[in-house]
């Protein structure tokens, strides 16, 4: 059985990947290069949310108001409530969860019955859209099922003025790497929606700066 531990080790060691991907690209011969157009839809499975560190989690103890709380997954993936003392919750499903709470809750209650209700999304960091480069705001976002290059856009508010919009590139960590050219500036400066293309949890999108 793989636990929450080991799957998100495995996880950290495959985004790491990416990134080495990500740099060495960026270490090239001063230019992006040239790659195959994104796909325009992606074959992604229906996508199932897991909690990520800084989460906050509304948990939500049926006939027991005193252990019913909101708490904020900490930075090391674990989270304290009333009788529960670290449990791990970064990468897990909010169902999942619930039921290992009313495990450990019923050595103390009898027939726990626990909601949890996540808000404040940050995802996990292995499915977490990373836009870097010549953004308005470079920044990483959860992704959400059916999300595209737009939505993604849209949060980080653009391009820079300096941008070489047309010149970036999707690092797809579900491929192991590998790289896809964009048409940003097509889609946000001249309307192009062909230009759209679906991403992927653990996508990297480079923006790099216009030489002239």
């Amino acid at each position: 059985m793989v636990t929450p531990q080991r799957s998100l080790t495995s996880m950290r060691a495959g985004l790491i990947a990416v990134l080495a991907a990500f740099i060495a690209l960026l270490a090239g011969c001063g230019s992006i290069g040239n790659y195959p157009p994104a796909p325009a839809v992606v074959d992604a499975p229906d996508h199932r949310y897991k909690i990520g560190a800084l989460d906050t989690l509304n948990i939500v103890v049926w006939r027991n108001p005193e252990l019913s709380t909101t708490v904020t997954v900490r930075p090391d993936g674990r989270i304290s409530t009333p009788l529960v003392e670290d449990v791990m919750a970064a990468g897990r499903d909010p169902a999942d969860l619930a039921r290992e709470l009313e495990k450990v809750l019923s050595k103390y209650i009898r027939d726990p019955v626990v909601t949890i209700v996540v808000s404040g999304f940050q995802g996990t960091f292995s499915e977490q859209i990373r836009i870097v480069g010549e953004a308005a705001r470079p920044q990483a976002v959860p992704y959400r099922q059916n999300m595209t290059i737009l939505d993604v856009m849209i949060q980080a508010g653009g391009l820079t003025d300096f941008a070489d919009g047309n010149g970036a590139v999707l690092v797809r960590g579900a491929e192991g790497g590998k790289q896809y050219s964009l048409r940003l500036n097509d889609l946000l400066k001249r309307g192009d929606i062909s230009a759209n293309v679906g991403v992927m949890p653990g996508d990297i999108i480079i923006v790099p700066q216009s030489w002239f």
